[in-house]
C-alpha cells in the first residue's frame, strides 16, 4: 500500500509540475522596448526621427514569432536631458510606462519638445529599471534603448552601476550615439552597451530621412481612411480614443505621405488592437453584454438602435475591417518587394529603424524568435 501511495503522490507532483510548464509555456510573450531619448536642444532631429519611423519600427516587429506564438510589444518612452524638467530628479520624466497602445506611443513621441539641459545616461536606465513594469516571464525580450550624444558618464549616478542592475534582471542595454563613431567610443557610449549585452550603434540625427515611394503608396491611404469608418466608440474614453486615431494619422501625414502609409500598414497588423475603445476589436477579444453598454457613448448612428441591431452592425463593420486589412496586407507585400529592388543600403543604415530593427532582431534571436 505504501508503495501504491507513493507512486500516486509521484504522478500527483509530476502532473502539476507539467501543468506550471505548460502554463508558463502558453503565456504570451512579450517584446519589450523602453526608448530612453535626449531632448536638450539638439536632439530635434533624433526627435524627429524617432516619430518618423516609430511605423518602420512596429511593422517590422509585426512579423516576429516564438514558437508558434506571436508575441506581444509593449513600448515605454522617457525623456531626459532637458532643461524644463526637474533637476532634482536627474532631468527625467517618464513620458510614458509600457503601452500596447499605438496610438497614445505615437501622441507621446509627437509630445516631446526639445531644450538645453543635462543628459545623465546612467540616471535615466536606473529610473527606468525602477520604475517600469519589466516582468518576470523568462521568455520576454527585455530591451532599453537610449541615445544621446553627451558622454555617457555624466551624472551622480555610475553608468555601470546602472548597466550591472539591468544585467541582474535580464534586460539588454543597447546604446545609440548621435555623432561619429569614434567620438561615442570614447564617451564610453560603446562600453555600456558592450557591459550591457546590447548593441553599440550610430545615427546621423540631422540627415534627412529617406523614404522610397511606390505605386502602392496612394491606394493604401485610400483604404486606410475606409479602415477608420469600421471603428465603433464606446465607454467613458471611446471618443476621445477615436479622435486621436484620427489625429495620429494627421501626425504622421504632417511628416510625409510615406509615413502615412506606414502607419496605414500598421493597422492593418494584429500589433493595433483597440479593444478598450472600439466594439470591433473588444468584440474579438471578449464576448460583449450589449445589454450594459451605455448608448450615449456610442456614435450618432447607433444611440437608439437596439441591442441586436448594434450587436448585427458590429458585425458588419468587423467583416470590412478583415476584408480592408488584407487588401491592405496584400499591398504591403507588393510594396516591400518594390522597396526591396529600389533600396540602397549605404542611403539608410544610419538611420535610427535600421540601426534599431538590425539590433532587435539579432537579439530576439538569441532568445528563439525568428522572423
Amino acid at each position: 500500500m505504501k508503495t501504491l501511495a507513493l507512486k500516486v503522490i509521484t504522478i500527483f507532483f509530476i502532473s502539476i509540475t507539467l501543468q506550471s510548464i505548460t502554463a508558463e509555456n502558453l503565456k504570451k510573450q512579450t517584446i519589450k522596448v523602453a526608448l530612453l531619448l535626449d531632448t536638450s536642444n539638439s536632439m530635434d532631429g533624433l526627435i524627429n526621427q524617432a516619430k518618423a519611423q516609430l511605423w518602420e519600427i512596429v511593422n517590422e516587429l509585426s512579423y516576429a514569432k516564438y514558437g508558434i506564438q506571436k508575441p506581444n510589444l509593449e513600448i515605454a518612452l522617457y525623456e531626459y536631458g532637458n532643461s524644463t524638467l526637474p533637476s532634482q530628479e536627474g532631468f527625467i520624466r517618464q513620458v510614458l510606462q509600457f503601452s500596447s497602445n499605438l496610438d497614445e506611443i505615437s501622441e507621446k513621441l509627437f509630445s516631446l519638445k526639445t531644450n538645453g539641459g543635462n543628459e545623465f545616461c546612467g540616471q535615466v536606465i536606473q529610473t527606468s529599471l525602477q520604475e517600469l513594469s519589466w516582468g518576470n516571464h523568462k521568455n520576454d525580450l527585455r530591451l532599453i534603448f537610449i541615445a544621446g550624444n553627451e558622454p555617457f558618464t555624466q551624472g551622480k549616478i555610475n553608468y555601470k552601476e546602472a548597466v550591472s542592475e539591468a544585467n541582474e534582471k535580464g534586460i539588454l542595454i543597447n546604446t545609440i550615439f548621435c555623432g561619429n563613431y569614434n567620438n561615442g567610443i570614447s564617451g564610453m557610449w560603446k562600453d555600456g552597451a558592450d557591459l550591457g549585452g546590447g548593441d553599440y550603434m550610430t545615427i546621423n540625427q540631422d540627415k534627412k530621412i529617406i523614404h522610397i515611394i511606390t505605386p502602392y503608396d496612394d491606394e493604401i491611404i485610400i483604404l486606410n481612411k475606409k479602415l477608420n469608418a469600421t471603428y465603433i466608440h464606446y465607454g467613458v474614453r471611446g471618443y476621445t480614443s477615436y479622435y486621436n486615431q484620427q489625429a495620429q494619422d494627421n501626425n504622421a501625414l504632417s511628416l510625409s505621405k510615406e509615413v502615412e502609409v506606414k502607419r496605414a500598414i500598421t493597422k492593418s497588423s494584429r500589433l493595433y488592437e483597440n479593444s478598450s475603445w472600439d466594439l470591433v476589436d473588444a468584440e474579438k477579444k471578449q464576448k460583449i453584454d450589449y445589454s450594459k453598454i451605455e448608448k450615449s457613448k456610442l456614435p450618432a448612428e447607433l444611440k437608439n438602435k437596439s441591442e441586436s441591431e448594434i450587436k448585427a452592425y458590429v458585425k458588419v463593420k468587423a467583416k470590412e475591417r478583415t476584408k480592408i486589412q488584407e487588401k491592405i496586407k496584400a499591398l504591403d507585400k507588393k510594396r516591400r518587394l518594390y522597396i526591396a529592388g529600389k533600396q540602397k543600403e549605404g542611403n539608410q543604415k544610419d538611420q535610427l529603424d535600421n540601426v534599431m530593427i538590425k539590433a532587435i532582431k539579432r537579439q530576439a534571436k538569441l532568445k528563439n524568435y525568428i522572423w
